[in-house]
């Protein structure tokens, strides 16, 4: 496996960073889309069955099937990047819609209240109070989401999507395992990067959490 890193190295870099990209833009997109989801979803109960319900549902669609059908909606090619991009925004809305909702639905009733007394407006209320305190709630979601992402892009690479899932299923068709756990070696690695980034930003948006633990 040493021997066969040393000679794809570059390969396994390039193949790290488009794989890196296939999962991680998905989690930007699919957070701003499901903080105003999961926002909607906390105001009234029947939108939280139709939303969070909803979200849910999605994540049931096997990947492949989504792959090969979102060409057939977006009018692209089927070894078309965009379409994992599409596919893997899907998922991380389904995984974080309801993580929004329940994060801001831990905000106690007094600290709402409290910031109504003071003058807050509901925009203001969400961004300056609510939505710092679900910030540790939201960055556990968006770790799961994180790691489900590398692994499913994966299985993209059996429509010839490149990235880091090509050494699984070529290394699988030539038995050749030492390829095989390199592919593997290499998804955890991003998986684990993406969990400590994720953690760092948390850490720097919750400062009050650090002085809570001194």
């Amino acid at each position: 496996m040493l021997s066969f890193i040393q000679d794809h190295w570059s390969d396994i870099l390039s193949r790290g960073i488009q794989h890196a990209w296939l999962a991680g833009l998905p989690l930007l997109i699919g957070l701003l889309i499901s903080l105003p989801l999961g926002w909607l979803a906390r105001r009234a109960a029947w939108l939280r069955v139709i939303l969070v319900g909803g979200s849910s549902l999605l994540y049931t669609i096997p990947s492949l099937a989504l792959f090969v059908l979102i060409p057939l909606v977006a009018k692209t090619k089927i070894i078309d990047p965009t379409n994992v991009i599409i596919a893997m925004t899907i998922y991380t809305i389904a995984l974080l819609v309801r993580t929004v909702a329940d994060a801001l639905g831990a905000v106690s009733e007094e600290t709402t209240q409290a910031a109504i007394a003071m003058g807050y407006t509901p925009i203001r209320r969400f961004f300056g109070v609510e939505l710092p305190l679900a910030v540790p709630v939201i960055s556990a979601g968006l770790r799961v989401a994180a790691v489900s992402n590398v692994a499913i892009v994966s299985v993209s690479a059996l429509l010839g999507i490149r990235q880091l899932g090509f050494y699984l299923t070529d290394g699988y068709q030539i038995n050749y395992w030492a390829e095989v756990w390199t592919g593997i070696a290499a998804c955890l690695v991003l998986a684990l990067i993406f969990d400590v980034a994720i953690q760092l930003v948390t850490r720097v948006l919750t400062p009050w959490q650090r002085e809570v633990g001194a």
